[in-house]
């Protein structure tokens, strides 16, 4: 056996397409990590992950978002960018396998990755320009520079030294008989690794502080004492029962469901926002300060999501400070369509570019809505959209709570459709009359004895008249309603019951103030919202 057969034995090492996907897989990451630099640099939603993410979403139909949020929760955007980097890594695993035997191939690959990922940014609806396009074209030409030379070390032979097998004794060194230079490879590998660690990190580092400005001036944001406030809430308007739901919703629990990837950070400083369009005899644009100057009200306001499903958890209550829109409007010339406004709906647009449409005549009919400054008592989190963002009772928030708003047009449903009217969604969508049972949950064992029921019901702009249980197929029995606070916020209930041994279907419906039963027909949340009772099912011991 020769020497260099002897080598080849002892030192086999990975075949080369699996060190050539690793090198892919390394390159990938050296993308990202470039990427994650440059829209420190440029913008964090400049991302090719961030824009790629959310072209995802404008593409994905309504019934898919439904099932994301319903199966993830507020978590389905994690799922998503997490869904997005799995194939990044099969893909960048693939150029890099494939650039062994075809290295243009596999840098084409590499390269065409993020052509995508420009693509993505520069057509979304908030993109700023060519530059968006930066993050994904710098880091795929890092990525492909990578991918080149560790491939590069893949193909080309190594330089043996003097004295390893394969020389002799006063032989010059020469190409090394396992026929790829190891040695350097590895060393190009970790190099690779460790650079894009660092910059991927400082790249991190320096998004996560983007919008220092913003949280500056959301610091020094004092709210005026409202000049119409809100009555104080009934001391009964809670029901002592323990598992049920607050009845102000704490702004950290209070659900979030939107489109943002990367949520904005607006300066208030610098906030401007428009009213034009259709009717608008008088277009207007306000700022910030402006609107604190203004009259503010505050009002406890329940909101919930049209993704809700019956018994779902994306309904909260807070208490909202702002500016009245109607008065806004009426400033601005706007009449409603019932007095000979030209205009029937209202757009908001946000500065991540969302558009959202409400009907005039909602925003307009006396009820409190409002361009939102605060939330419980302090500036609106960023997460509900600092530094202002509609709130309109009665109405889903994808029809009405416009979040980070920037502009507002007047227009018709005839001539325009917001985003998600755009994807299967009804333009026009009240709040259904809705219950839950917040207490016992689903497969709970209690003990036989009283056992408390008790939850939520909510018809808002409506009220709640009644709410009833029923326990298997019983009778309904009407259950005990706390104080009502306002007609827009929900109402909690409680029921005692005297639990027997087995196992229990416990249902609730409630009749709000128009005497409309909510009905027992399940529908999903698209077009317009759930429909259904809520049970939950528990085994008393």
């Amino acid at each position: 056996m020769t020497d260099d057969e002897k080598d080849q034995r002892v030192r086999p090492g990975l075949p080369r397409p699996a060190l050539g996907a690793l090198s892919g897989a390394l390159a990938g990451f050296a993308a990202l990590a470039v990427a994650e630099l440059v829209a420190a640099a440029v913008r964090p939603q400049s991302s090719p992950v961030i824009a790629v993410g959310g072209a995802s979403i404008d593409a994905t139909p309504a019934a898919v978002k439904d099932w994301a949020i319903r199966h993830f929760g507020t978590n389905d955007k994690l799922v998503l960018q997490l869904g997005i980097l799995a194939v990044l890594a099969v893909l960048a695993l693939v150029s890099g396998a494939l650039a062994v035997r075809f290295q243009r191939v596999g840098t084409a690959g590499v390269l065409l990755l993020g052509g995508i990922g420009a693509a993505a940014a520069t057509t979304r609806p908030d993109s700023t320009g060519f530059t968006d396009a930066l993050p994904s074209v710098l880091g795929a030409v890092a990525g492909a520079l990578f991918l080149h030379v560790l491939v590069g070390r893949l193909t080309a032979p190594a330089r043996a030294k003097a004295g390893e097998p394969g020389t002799t004794s006063g032989e010059a060194a020469g190409p090394s008989p396992a026929g790829w230079d190891r040695r350097g490879f590895v060393l190009a590998a970790v190099s690779a690794a460790a650079a894009s660690a660092a910059v991927g990190g400082v790249g991190r580092s320096l998004n996560a502080s983007h919008g220092k400005d913003a949280v500056a001036s959301r610091d020094k944001v004092v709210l005026p004492d409202p000049g119409s406030p809100a009555h104080p809430v009934p001391k009964r308007a809670g029901v002592r029962v323990a598992g049920t739901s607050p009845f102000v919703t704490p702004n950290t629990s209070f659900y979030r469901v939107d489109t943002a990837l990367v949520v904005p950070k607006v300066d208030a400083t610098a906030w401007r926002m428009r009213i034009h369009g259709r009717g608008v005899r008088r277009p207007a644009a306000y700022s910030f300060d402006d609107l604190l100057r203004r009259e503010l009200i505050a009002r406890d306001i329940t909101l919930t999501c049209v993704s809700n499903e019956v018994g779902g958890p994306y309904v909260g209550n807070a208490r909202w400070t702002g500016v009245r829109l109607a008065d806004l409007l009426a400033e601005c010339g706007v009449k409603p369509p019932p007095r000979g406004g030209r205009a029937d709906q209202l757009v908001a647009r946000s500065v991540d570019g969302m558009t959202i449409g409400t009907p005039v005549e909602d925003v307009m009919d006396g009820r409190d809505a409002m361009l939102a400054l605060g939330m419980n008592g302090e500036p609106l989190p960023f997460e509900h959209g600092f530094p202002v963002r509609m709130v309109v009772p009665g109405l889903y928030g994808f029809v009405s709570a416009c979040k980070w708003i920037e502009d507002i047009e007047l227009t018709t449903f005839a001539s325009y459709d917001p985003y998600w009217v755009k994807r299967g969604w009804a333009r026009k969508a009240p709040i259904k009359t809705q219950s839950r049972i917040d207490t016992p949950k689903p497969f709970a064992r209690p003990e036989a004895g009283t056992v408390m029921l008790a939850g939520v019901a909510w018809a808002q702009h409506r009220g709640i008249d009644t709410v009833e249980v029923r326990i298997d197929d019983g009778r309904w029995q009407e259950a005990h309603l706390a104080a009502e606070d306002t007609r827009d916020t929900w109402r909690q209930w409680s029921l005692p019951w005297k639990a027997t041994k087995g196992s229990h279907t416990l249902t609730v419906r409630a009749t709000d103030r128009t005497g409309t039963v909510q009905t027992d027909r399940r529908t999903r949340t698209v077009p317009d919202g759930a429909s259904g009772w809520h049970s939950v099912v528990v085994t008393v011991e």
